[in-house]
């Protein structure tokens, strides 16, 4: 599992006095960083190699200003040259909002998608989804 902790902004508030549901993405991309590392390591967006294919979020709670969220991510799944992540938001050990995403490893120069290096795959299997 990988974890990040984010502190919300001010910004991030709306009008109703939680974080925008708008913000929750964004968070949840901020927190594969070390994914996106694996299969471009100088992060280059020249060599760039994860293409979102589909997202999806839950929202289950409001989250507010003030108080730090913790993300964590899984690996669900490892295809040919696809991955899909899970991923959970918590503040105040409640969790907030979770999610699918799904990336395939794509070249950007053949426009094709390749398959995830084994060297990769490896790192990715050590962080796999274990349902309790």
């Amino acid at each position: 599992m990988y974890k990040k902790i984010i502190e919300p902004r001010v910004s991030e508030t709306d009008g109703v006095g939680h974080i925008n549901n708008t913000t929750i993405p964004v968070w949840f991309e901020a927190a594969r960083n070390e994914i996106f590392k694996l299969f471009t390591p100088d992060s280059s967006f020249d060599n760039w190699k994860m293409i979102i294919l589909n997202m999806n979020v839950d929202y289950l709670s409001q989250i507010y200003f003030g108080t730090d969220v913790t993300i964590y991510t899984w690996v669900k799944r490892i295809g040919n040259s696809s991955l899909e992540l899970y991923e959970e938001l918590w503040q105040d050990e409640h969790m907030c909002a979770k999610g699918t995403v799904t990336y395939v490893n794509f070249n950007l120069q053949s426009q094709k998608s390749e398959r995830i290096p084994d060297e990769v795959r490896k790192e990715l299997e050590m962080h796999m989804y274990q349902v309790s």
